[in-house]
């Protein structure tokens, strides 16, 4: 009976979630490892094992594949903790990187902090100057070798580097992407020097025209390739030593996977990995109950990440911007900030209470854990005010000390503010639901669209605690909180439930009318590639479907506007409907009568999405019928304070496990999972629907 694993790495836990072909659904939560995550991915299959009821080599040997995602690429571009590194880029090009197209001030930046200019400054350069050799060659925007490459002195820069040392290399020279023939012969004299450097390529990590996002993008994919690649391997193999028989998949920020000897060759894909796996899940619970408009919420230990499927499917950017540097990735748009469980709550200099973005990790955790943690975080403020139950927290695996919490509340807020432990409580409860609310607001509106005609999920280990309260301030109609076997694991769900995703670009600049034959050529030569692709990942797949896209723009503009292209031979015909779609799409995104055709149309990178199903999709199992009706049992009362409006209030708690489908219950209430607890306030009522899940909607 084969099982699907997938398998989410955050920075407090590390949550695994596995399905078989009979609709059986199971999951566990350990604690993370760090700064060896591979401890905590190891232990919670193990964990797995032991729900099931199996030996761990017996799972793994009936496992179809793992899907994990990672927080290694992103943590370590965020602290700076990367390989040394070193550049070759074409002669006279050296100093592309630090000038930034002129965007660096501002890139990634809300408007506010761009129109404060006198506190904007770049970011830290990515490798200091002496790293950044220039090579004597010159290919031209066609393709043709105008400068052969003066291997010579190539070798001597190498040489230089390495001495200075660089541990992998970086390579991006001007027009590589029309010819490659330069950058692969530098990789060929570099492994003559030293076999075993790591070296990227821009032809193979970011074959697309714009000098300077495709030399950082590059660059960074080689800062995090080696690390990557370091934890891959060992990991692969012991699982592979403990009966692992199927691949281990890496899911990459394009919400698709990629197998783990394939990752560290196009590192920088995998930033994403961790952020995507909720949206995934969201996207397909959403299938199962027909919601198209979805907003997807996650509250974990360390972060609050915010994403959106919109007609189905989710929202994504061709650029993504990381600590102000531009990067030719492909990624589903997720905003994140330092809000979860685990976030400390302190004070400013001015004594301002502020929650976040600093988290208490799974080591030494919050105060409430006992694990030597002083300074009080979201968690230890949910136990004091009554809404954690303190002796079945992660299912009674994990016993909570109150006091602890308060002590940390009332030494580290409540004093220097005049605050008892349970007013400190309470604030730190208001600023996490108002911060969370803020990020939500601004995804989805400042994205244009009407959060009434969305329904919120909430899911991670405090997510279904504070929707109620970030999804009053939205406007949202309805609040879903998946329950079952997926409530505090549903990002692993997704994970598991996520097909094998590539994609590969290549720029070629034309003017409209474009010739067909040329873009029939480069379609067809794309689809040949990731074809290759999808075959080397050694998986099965149910079927393969590919699909393509080119980035338009109107004349002289800057940016371009992905636009979807049919499949079939390309003709006149279906030239013009790529214009014709383009500008369709623009005025879309900018607004009716903005396009302006009389300026040219441009067709500058084509791209095609290669998509390996998976034999089966992991589905949520139904729910039993409610014994006894809709009314359930009360688990106990307690008092407990879960809107700051409403005070202090005696609250019926109710055990997940006695609900059922058609279970109702009416606000303020407490719903216990194992691995989660729902908060129900005061003008809310809930509903559990047919898979399971806990509805909550406003009265």
């Amino acid at each position: 009976m084969p099982y699907v694993i997938g398998i989410d790495v955050g920075g407090t836990f590390t949550d695994a979630f596995a399905a078989d072909d009979s609709g059986r659904v199971h999951s566990a939560k350990v604690p993370s490892t760090p700064p060896d995550f591979s401890r905590g991915v190891l232990s919670s299959v193990d964990a797995l094992a032991e729900n099931i009821g199996c030996d761990v080599g017996e799972l793994l040997a009936d496992t179809a594949y793992i899907s994990h995602g990672t927080t290694s690429a992103l943590n370590a571009l965020v602290t700076g903790n990367v390989a040394e590194v070193g550049f070759i880029t074409t002669q006279g090009h050296r100093d592309s990187i630090y000038i930034m197209n002129l965007e660096g001030r501002y890139a990634g930046l809300g408007p506010e902090e761009i129109q404060d200019i006198t506190a904007t400054r770049k970011p830290p350069p990515l490798l200091p100057k002496r790293r950044v050799k220039e090579a004597v060659e010159r290919i031209d925007h066609k393709g043709s070798v105008i400068v052969a490459l003066d291997e010579d002195a190539t070798r001597r820069s190498i040489r230089e580097l390495l001495d200075d040392g660089a541990t992998a290399i970086a390579v991006s020279l001007l027009w590589s992407f029309r010819n490659p023939v330069h950058e692969k012969r530098i990789r060929e004299l570099v492994h003559e020097i030293a076999p075993d450097t790591y070296v990227a390529l821009s032809c193979e990590v970011s074959p697309r025209i714009r000098e300077y996002p495709r030399n950082v993008t590059t660059l960074m994919s080689t800062q995090i390739g080696p690390a990557l690649r370091d934890y891959l391997e060992p990991l692969s193999r012991d699982l592979t030593e403990r009966g692992l028989r199927g691949p281990l998949l890496v899911m990459q920020g394009s919400g698709g996977t990629v197998s783990a000897q394939e990752a560290p060759a196009n590192a920088i894909t995998t930033i994403g990995s961790v952020l995507t796996g909720g949206v995934i899940g969201a996207r397909n619970l959403g299938r199962q109950l027909g919601h198209e408009n979805i907003i997807s919420t996650d509250v974990g230990g360390t972060t609050f990440l915010v994403g959106m499927i919109v007609g189905g499917e989710p929202v994504f950017s061709s650029m993504t911007t990381l600590n102000q540097y531009q990067l030719n990735v492909a990624m589903m748009k997720v905003a994140t900030i330092g809000s979860g469980g685990g976030a400390i709550a302190w004070l400013d200099d001015g004594k301002n209470l502020r929650v976040g973005p600093r988290s208490a990790g799974a080591s030494p955790g919050p105060a409430c854990y006992g694990q030597g943690g002083t300074e009080p975080t979201v968690t230890d403020a949910n136990l004091v005010l009554g809404i954690l139950n303190p002796g079945f927290f992660l299912g009674g695996t994990k016993k909570l000390d109150v006091e602890l919490a308060r002590e940390a509340l009332r030494k580290n807020i409540g004093d220097p503010l005049g605050l008892t432990a349970e007013e400190a409580a309470a604030a730190v409860y208001e600023i996490q639901n108002s911060q969370t609310a803020d990020l939500v607001r601004t995804v989805v509106v400042g994205a244009g669209h009407d959060p009434r005609d969305f329904v919120m999920y909430a899911f991670g280990g405090a997510g279904p605690v504070h929707c109620a309260a970030y999804g009053a301030e939205l406007g949202v109609q309805e609040i879903l909180v998946p329950l079952g076997q997926t409530a505090a694991t549903f990002s692993a769900y997704g994970l598991a439930s996520s097909d094998v995703v590539l994609s590969v670009e290549l720029s070629d600049p034309s003017n409209f009318p474009v010739d067909p034959a040329v873009v029939d050529r480069n379609f067809t030569e794309l689809e040949e590639e990731v074809r290759r692709r999808l075959a080397a990942q050694g998986v099965e797949y149910a079927d393969i479907t590919v699909t393509r896209e080119v980035d338009a723009r109107y004349t002289m503009q800057i940016f371009e506007v992905p636009t979807a292209v049919a499949q079939g031979t390309v003709d006149d015909t279906a030239v013009k409907q790529i214009a014709d779609d383009f500008e369709e799409r623009y005025a879309s995104l900018y607004g009716k009568g903005t396009g302006f055709r009389e300026a040219g149309i441009q067709f500058i990178t084509y791209r095609v999405f290669g998509t390996g199903r998976m034999p089966f999709k992991p589905e949520l199992p139904k729910a039993v019928a409610a014994e006894g009706g809709s009314t359930p049992p009360v688990k106990e009362r307690r008092r407990a304070l879960l809107d700051i409006r409403a005070g202090w209030q005696e609250v019926d708690v109710y055990d997940y496990s006695r609900l059922g489908l058609g279970s109702a219950l009416t606000g303020p209430a407490i719903v216990e999972a194992p691995t989660t607890t729902v908060v129900v306030p005061p003008g809310t009522s809930a509903v559990v629907d047919g898979l399971g899940n806990l509805r909550i909607r406003y009265q």
